[in-house]
């Protein structure tokens, strides 16, 4: 699974977005998938509002590290070192939570519209494919990265 801003690119002001802000409320407008419009701290999907504790949910990260195992640890890794796609250290500074779910659950989409993703896209140069994941799937990972961010 690929993820996000990192590719020893140089993160801009829009990178590093509050948490705060993940509690604003979506636009009424949705798209022809019923989706919410289009917002580029949150991306393209159906997450608008994700939950996270102050203090990390240490069984989420737990199922979050294996599947990190399993479908993401052949392209990142856990670092700021680019494999084949960026690596993870940082992403939950630089990204809302929402962002993250949305790009985990709907590459191609998000790739396809969001600014941030794309510029990701042409400094590593893979596409990262759809992992499948089940939304449960996707909020694990997103722990197991609070975790590799630092979060106790």
């Amino acid at each position: 699974m690929a993820i996000f801003v990192g590719c020893n690119s140089t993160p801009t002001k829009d990178d590093f977005s509050s948490k705060e802000e993940t509690t604003e409320t979506p636009s009424a407008t949705t798209t022809e998938n019923g989706n919410p419009s289009y917002d580029p701290k949150r991306g393209e999907g159906k997450f608008t509002k994700v939950e996270v504790g102050a203090t990390l949910d240490a069984a989420m990260a737990t199922s979050g590290e294996k599947v990190f195992s399993v479908k993401c640890s052949s392209c990142h890794k856990t670092t700021e070192e680019k494999l084949v796609g960026p690596g993870w250290k940082g992403v939950t500074a630089r990204h809302t939570p929402e962002w993250i779910m949305n790009f985990i659950t709907n590459t191609d989409e998000m790739i396809n519209k969001d600014p941030a993703a794309q510029a990701q896209l042409e400094i590593c140069l893979v596409r990262m494919p759809n992992q499948s994941l089940t939304d449960d799937d996707a909020r694990h990972l997103l722990e197991f990265m609070r975790k590799n961010d630092g979060v106790k």
